[in-house]
Order: structure tokens, then sequence, then C-alpha cells
């Protein structure tokens, strides 16, 4: 019997290891949370197919930007382009299990990672981190077809390079260049074992409208993945950042849905807000080391369309506000110093999320 579910196509790699906004957010695909319009069959299975695509340049402290970085041309410059592969075998009515892996492909512009003189890139290219989870509708849905919610949990895998090296211009002893890990930003991996859990959530007003929610925490127990940042050659006040963090992080989505009808049957359009980001600190585990916290505020307009067992969904959050927190290695070097510190970090204007989901 038909039911209105949603089919969540949850391609996080918070998760990729490849960021959403830039310098700051999560590691991870686009989500599609939406009303598929039938209950899918025990036993089945689901390949998801997601895309993200976004370019960050825009550097903030806190929530000013720092206009004049683009003004000297001194902002640095992120694209990532990332696919991430999902397959999902449905249990039971209720209960399911879903592997995941990311693919990212990586490029960073910048001046001061190659001796202040010119522009240079660097890139990274390859698997991000794997994650494996089970998720249960808590409602039993042949008996709610209105609404329900969907409890998810399960592990992040380091099997992204979390080490990845290219070529630096103008950092060696003798003005050359060398060898050296590429920005945490355009890392592949974090290098730690990460808990992840998840909530999805629906409830339709009638056949045409509803509401969609999402929330996704990646916490990290380990504290730093041994990686140099190489940021202490840059200043002594740097110490504190000279290794790689490995960083929770969290995601968020609720929104407001609307089934189009007649000849647009199968289209769904829908309008939302999305939160993501890195905390200053961690729920388990340490918090010391470099990272970028902070947190994007988007608008979330999206598409979605279904043809028997196939959906496509596009959406495009819009930033909105982005704040670039204080983090606990800003605060050391406050202390050490005497003088005020606030690191920045560079974040995009919007994002593409494209998605293809299959039932077979």
């Amino acid at each position: 019997m038909k039911k209105i579910l949603f089919a969540s196509v949850t391609l996080l790699a918070f998760t990729l290891q490849a960021r959403s906004q830039g310098c700051v957010a999560i590691r991870g695909g686009g989500s599609s949370c939406n009303a598929s319009g039938q209950q899918i069959e025990a036993g089945s299975w689901q390949f998801n197919m997601g895309y993200r695509y976004f370019k960050s340049f825009r550097h903030f402290k806190g929530q000013e930007e720092q206009k004049e970085r683009l003004k000297q041309k001194t902002e640095v410059i992120n694209w990532q382009h990332l696919l991430d592969l999902s397959v999902s075998k449905q249990l039971n009515s209720r209960w399911s299990l879903q592997v995941g892996l990311p693919i990212g492909m990586n490029k960073r512009s910048s001046l001061y990672e190659h001796g202040r003189t010119e522009r240079h890139n660097t890139r990274s290219f390859g698997i991000g981190d794997m994650r494996i989870m089970a998720y249960r509708w808590m409602i039993d849905p042949s008996k709610h077809s209105k609404g329900n919610f969907q409890l998810g949990a399960g592990l992040k895998l380091p099997t992204g390079d979390y080490g990845y090296e290219d070529f630096f211009e103008n950092v060696g002893p003798n003005g050359d260049g060398e060898l050296r890990p590429v920005d945490q930003s355009i890392q592949l991996g974090d290098g730690g074992t990460g808990i992840a859990v998840e909530l999805n959530s629906f409830y339709n007003f009638s056949p045409l409208a509803g509401l969609y929610g999402n929330f996704f925490y990646l916490s990290n127990p380990r504290e730093q993945n041994g990686t140099r940042t190489y940021r202490e050659t840059l200043s002594a006040v740097l110490a504190n950042e000279s290794i790689m963090s490995v960083a929770d992080q969290y995601m968020a989505r609720i929104g407001f849905q609307y089934n189009f009808i007649g000849t647009l049957k199968g289209l769904s359009g829908s309008i939302g807000g999305r939160i993501e980001g890195i905390p200053v600190k961690d729920i388990l585990g340490g918090s010391k080391y470099f990272r970028r916290p902070g947190y994007v505020v988007s608008v979330e307009p999206g598409l979605v369309f279904q043809q028997k067992k196939s959906l496509f969904f596009l959406t495009v959050p819009v930033a909105m506000e982005r704040n670039r927190t204080r983090s606990v290695t800003d605060k050391e070097a406050t202390i050490t110093s005497g003088t005020y510190r606030h690191g920045d970090a560079a974040f995009a204007d919007y994002a593409i999320n494209l998605g293809y989901s299959i039932r077979f």
C-alpha cells in the first residue's frame, strides 16, 4: 500500500572529506529529505549519487567580512567538486542500512602559503572518509502516513588521506619549493573514527504540502591527526596551530515542501533554512590544535523530481550569515602573546547540490 514517506537521500560524509562551504563547515555532500510518495519495499536496494560544488573566497573574522582582502587580491580561494556515492538496503519497513564513500577534487589558490610573493595553487584528489549508518523509522509507517521521524547512528571511518601533499612554491630554505601537506580545508580525510547521529523527519498537512527536518552531528573523539600545518613558520604566535585538529561537525535543515500536480506531477519544490559548521569545542576528546571553527546559515531552495523508482534533486543553499568563531588556539595565543587574536576563514556565497537516487 502506498504511503507518504520521506526517502532520505542522505549523502553525508561530513564526510567527504572536503569542506562544504570552504575553510569552515562540514565535510559532506548534498542531502535531500523529501516525500517519496510510496513506502519503500523491504529487501529493496537504493543507490544514491550526489554532486556538490562551491567556490569560497570571502574572508570573515566573526561575522565581519574582511572586504579589503578582495580589494588587495590577497584572498584565499577554494574550489570543491565532490561526488558522493552510497548504497542502502531496506531490511524491513522500519530498518535500513547505508554505506557511503565520497570522492573529492579540490583546488586552493593563495599567496601566503607560497612565500607571499606570487599566487599559486595546490590540489587534492581521491576518496574521502567512509560512513556506515543504520536507520530506523520510529513510528510504524503502515499506520502513520502523515508524519514520521527516523533516527540514524553509525561510524565515519578514516579511509581518506588526511596528510595529502602537494608542491608549495617559494617556501624552502633557499627560496625554492617543497612538498608539504595541503591546507586542512582541502584534505580528503580528517584522520579520525567518528560517531555519527542523525534525525530525519516530516509532517504532511495534505498530499500537496508538508514540512521536513534533518539534523546531523559527527563526534570525533581523536584530538589531532599528526599532520603538520607549517603555520608556525608564518608566525611564532601560531606555534599552537602546527598540527591539524580532528573536529566535530554538524548540520541542521528545516523547511516547507509543496508537491505539484497536473502536468508537473512528480515535481516538488521546497524552501527552508540550513545551518552547518564546526564547533569550537568537541563533545568528546580535546579541542586544541589547528581548526577553523564557525558556521554558515543559509536559505535553501530546492527541487525534487520523482519518476517511478528514480529521484532527482537540486538544492542551492545561499549564505545569509557567516561566522568564523574564535578557536581554542586563538584564545591561547591571546593569553600568551598579550595581543587579541581571532583567526579568519573563507566562505562561499552559495553551494550547488545535485543528486540522483534509484531503487532496485
